[in-house]
């Protein structure tokens, strides 16, 4: 089972023209790592990758690829979107939207301010 996440023109009711993905390099290959080890063990997967793609992405482009492989249906299909789900709560990769309108977002990121 797969999943691909597209580069979408439009989040929120605001039309997107590309977007940004910046991350913590070291930082997301463990945890992306983890997670993958995680799930297989939890589902007995034979099989499970994840990319996810950094820089500049335009509309149409694919941003994320997960593939698992497993002997049933059932875990494939559950593992492929708990693997996404992870990844995007957990790994440091963050995604900045930039709009029709020139301005530019920050989405689902959380920035710690320090004093």
């Amino acid at each position: 089972t797969s999943f691909e996440g597209w580069v979408r023109d439009h989040h929120a009711g605001r039309s997107v023209l590309r977007l940004r993905y910046e991350a913590h390099a070291t930082l997301a290959q463990h945890s992306g790592e983890q997670i993958l080890a995680e799930v297989s063990h939890m589902y007995g997967l034979q099989a499970a990758g994840c990319v996810h793609r950094v820089g500049v992405l335009e509309i149409g482009e694919v941003a994320v690829w997960v593939g698992v492989c497993a002997a049933h249906r059932e875990a494939a299909f559950a593992a492929c979107r708990l693997i996404i789900d992870r990844i995007k709560a957990e790994v440091p990769i963050w995604k900045h939207e930039h709009y029709a309108n020139n301005e530019k977002s920050w989405v689902g990121a959380s920035f710690v301010k320090r004093s």
